[in-house]
């Protein structure tokens, strides 16, 4: 397909995104966004929530109740706006994010950003040993097939802050209680990212030249990402680069903590078979340690490369968050982290 450039469209073409509206705003990663939009000042931003919601919401955002099943209703929630992000949490009932692809369709919104908030969904090896990764295929397909919206996933891998903090279903440890099980040697590294710098990448999305104005411009724009994932990413590290930063962290020592070993095949396994007995637990297990494999499924810093640059993300400091994480799990903040 040729080359489309800003200069060659029809008059009152605009070359940006002017309107944003998301759902989750008070959410994990959809707080972060909504912050990043405000203080990029860029968009009006608008939150869709359903009707009777208690969320506050913050300054500067307009906001729309609907009944996620008023179709009507929702489509004209969404008139108007430029793009749709999407932030759910793993327990949102399955039809509502196609209830909320249709109504943009209907509404004509050019962009949907899907509820793609995680691991490198491209892969297809990584999506066939983890259905919740799987699932999340049929929403990019149902924007493709209404024809009216792109759609634009962003692979960030785990959040990290509370997935070092998440207790041993997560990155294998419990800070409490000074406990570590290794993935076989620990030194399988992954690409993971702290939440504000999820909230960053998505704005700087946004914020894009929707098309590059002609022929000589080489800068970034939205259209680059076009039906395809954003890959960014705070740190690549291991559990043992982990362990590391929590010694330095919490001043202490490996012979302050008790340390085991688990295969990786084995954990998996033993995760999806908590999970085949209705133990939620052990498709965390499975979903966090699928990552670990050395095919690198779970370091698309490696197999895909980053985005960073182009969305002029910052460089963050592993120690800092480390100790956002610990102090969230010792205060009991992360107990309930994808539970």
């Amino acid at each position: 397909m040729a080359q489309e450039y800003a200069v060659n469209q029809p008059q009152g073409f605009k070359n940006q995104i002017e309107n944003v509206a998301i759902v989750g705003v008070a959410g994990y990663s959809g707080k972060y966004i909504v912050e990043e939009l405000l203080r990029n000042g860029k968009q009006k931003v608008t939150a869709i929530t359903r009707e009777g919601g208690t969320s506050q919401m913050p300054d500067g955002v307009q906001v729309k109740k609907v009944s996620y099943d008023d179709h009507e209703a929702l489509t004209e929630a969404l008139r108007g706006q430029d793009a749709l992000i999407i932030t759910m949490g793993v327990h949102a009932p399955p039809d509502q994010q196609t209830k909320l692809i249709e109504a943009a369709a209907a509404a004509n919104v050019p962009w949907v950003f899907p509820n793609e908030f995680g691991n490198d969904n491209a892969n297809e090896a990584l999506r066939r040993d983890v259905f919740i990764n799987d699932v999340k295929t049929q929403y990019r397909d149902l924007i493709e097939k209404l024809g009216k919206s792109a759609w634009v996933g962003i692979c960030c891998g785990f959040w990290y802050e509370f997935s070092l903090g998440g207790g041993l279903d997560t990155y294998g440890f419990d800070i409490k209680n000074r406990t570590l099980t290794l993935f076989d040697d620990g030194t399988q590294a992954l690409s993971t990212s702290t939440l504000p710098q999820v909230g960053r990448a998505v704005a700087n999305l946004v914020g894009l030249k929707i098309l590059r104005d002609n022929e000589n411009d080489k800068s970034p724009c939205l259209s680059d990402f076009k039906n395809k994932f954003a890959y960014v990413a705070s740190f690549v590290v291991s559990q043992k680069d982990m362990l590391e930063s929590v010694l330095r962290v919490t001043k202490t020592e490996e012979k302050d903590w008790k340390i085991t070993s688990e295969p990786t095949a084995q954990r998996f396994q033993r995760g999806n078979e908590l999970f085949q007995k209705g133990d939620f637990t052990g498709m965390r297990i499975a979903l966090y340690t699928r990552n670990f494999y050395p095919d690198q499924s779970g370091n698309f810093a490696v197999t895909r490369g980053l985005d960073n640059d182009k969305l002029g993300l910052p460089k963050e400091d592993l120690d800092e968050f480390t100790e956002l994480s610990v102090r969230l799990a010792m205060d009991g903040t992360l107990e309930r982290y994808g539970k």
